[in-house]
């Protein structure tokens, strides 16, 4: 299991393709180079103003040496203020245990599931249910966290999967997702039925 990030940003209205543009170009792999594993990054389908992404990293050292490498480096240095100028809040970040998500090529939604459980014992159950390994669950990592740069919420207990799924029976969010590839994709083939 890795250390992921599941980060969600609220962007001004309007910024979110000029974004993904600078993310696609630039930061994949200018976070791959110093040992981040960039995963599914996605439009969220529901809020045209919002960008959701997920990284990981082998164990909490290698993010906070990873992290630092990147945005003290040459990449982050050159497009920070591009970046943070398409942003209202890039604060909503989860610190999970994963094994993080990539989606199939050629998928156009993905479901994301963020569930508060207040019981461990239960939540195991229901995911013995109705989770398998396709749903790549995630849990709330409580380590300290310790590149404070960067924040991340603290103080919750959740789990994160992603694809359908019978509703949980405690609160929950349900995003439903656009892998920025697919329009990405259909946009240099020239076809416009995506």
């Amino acid at each position: 299991m890795s250390i992921v990030e599941f980060r969600q940003y609220t962007l001004w209205p309007g910024a979110r393709e000029t974004l993904i543009e600078l993310f696609e170009r630039e930061f994949v792999t200018g976070q791959e180079v110093v040992g981040i594993t960039v995963g599914g990054r996605f439009r969220d389908l529901d809020d045209p103003d919002r960008f959701v992404w997920i990284r990981a990293f082998p164990d909490l050292s290698h993010r906070r040496r990873s992290l630092e490498a990147f945005y003290t480096g040459p990449v982050w240095r050159r497009h920070r203020d591009a970046a943070n100028a398409t942003m209202i809040d890039s604060d909503d970040v989860l610190l999970l245990r994963g094994p993080g998500y990539l989606p199939e090529p050629g998928t156009h939604e993905v479901a994301a599931t963020v569930c508060h459980t207040p019981d461990a014992a239960a939540f195991d159950a229901y995911a013995v249910r109705h989770l398998g390994p396709e749903h790549a669950l995630h849990r709330t990592e409580h380590a300290e966290n310790d590149y404070p740069a960067l924040p991340v919420r603290a103080g919750e207990d959740v789990r994160v999967w992603f694809g359908p799924a019978a509703p949980a029976p405690w609160p929950a969010r349900r995003l439903r997702l656009e892998p920025v590839t697919t329009r990405s994709r259909t946009r240099t083939s020239g076809r416009s039925d995506v």
